[in-house]
């Protein structure tokens, strides 16, 4: 296997290159994807819609309610305008388009939790290693998808898929280290898409489903929210803010300031613990419980791969 993820990057160093960027910047060049009038007139609409919808509160139990935030309805209703067939206007180009635009925009709030996360930067230093030592919750993501991918089937994608939440620090590295082409970078890509298409709807509702049923300290939400991604920050943020809405600031000062480690210090945390604790793992469960797939290691053997 070691010989066989060596072979994969030999052969397709020459191919990592920067085409999709280059591709972007050619499109962009020709024309100027800011003038999609119609692509921003419907985003208006959605966000206006979301936000007559409000909050809505579905209780569990007694004393237990989950809290379903707007930006859960605006996503919902941006994949079904993206997926209607009459509506022509929303295509892959307008998509492009929104996740560059939502990049920009999102800059917003990320000065907010900036601005937050300095008026209270006592409290930050008075959390000391707790902070840090959540980090270390990437290794939770191995432990537990893992065995899951390679019972579902998966083979060397799962290396991929399982060592990180999968954003950009991450795509990098593994892509880096494994090639653009190879089973490793398949699936990280694999799971960048998905979770750019589902993952702030999901966490969202993870972190209203946690403020409801865990006894924990607010501020653990806070952090818990931090995952390195902006717009999964952000989705995680909004059910916390609600059901702790004394503690604003803080909440918002503790959530910006996991985000940005989780962003600067966890790709550290990926090249020099994920990974490798990925791999051993994989190299130790695949052949116990791993299912047979003769055409799946006939391609990692070869190289075969599709971008």
């Amino acid at each position: 296997m070691g010989e066989g993820i060596i072979s994969d990057k030999s052969n397709n160093d020459n191919q990592t290159n920067h085409i999709y960027r280059e591709k972007t910047d050619r499109r962009i060049l020709k024309k100027n994807p800011w003038k999609d009038y119609r692509l921003h007139g419907t985003v208006l609409v959605l966000v206006i819609i979301a936000e007559l919808i409000g909050p809505i509160k579905i209780p569990i139990t007694n004393g237990v309610e989950v809290s379903i935030m707007p930006l859960l309805y605006s996503m919902v209703l941006g994949l079904v305008f993206y997926l209607a067939k009459p509506i022509t206007w929303i295509q892959r180009k307008q998509a492009r388009i929104a996740e560059g635009a939502m990049m920009l925009f999102i800059g917003i709030l990320i000065a907010k939790l900036a601005v937050s996360s300095g008026q209270s930067m006592h409290l930050i230093f008075e959390m000391g290693p707790a902070l840090l030592l959540q980090e270390l919750g990437h290794l939770a993501t191995i432990i537990i998808a893992l065995p899951v991918a390679i019972l579902l089937g998966f083979k060397r994608e799962a290396i991929g898929m399982t060592n990180s939440i999968g954003r950009e620090p991450e795509v990098a590295v593994v892509v880096d280290k494994y090639g653009f082409n190879s089973p490793e970078s398949r699936g990280i890509f694999a799971l960048f898409i998905i979770g750019t298409m589902i993952g702030t709807v999901f966490i969202s509702f993870l972190a209203s489903l946690s403020t409801t049923l865990l006894p924990l300290h607010p501020y653990a939400f806070a952090m818990a929210s931090g995952v390195g991604s902006a717009s999964m920050n952000a989705a995680a943020l909004g059910p916390t803010l609600a059901a702790f809405p004394a503690l604003e600031t803080n909440i918002e000062a503790f959530a910006g300031f996991s985000n940005l480690l989780s962003f600067s210090i966890g790709i550290y945390i990926v090249i020099f613990l994920a990974i490798p604790f990925t791999e051993k793992m994989y190299y130790f469960l695949e052949p116990r419980i791993g299912r047979s797939s003769k055409g799946s290691e006939s391609n990692d053997e070869n190289g075969v791969g599709g971008e």
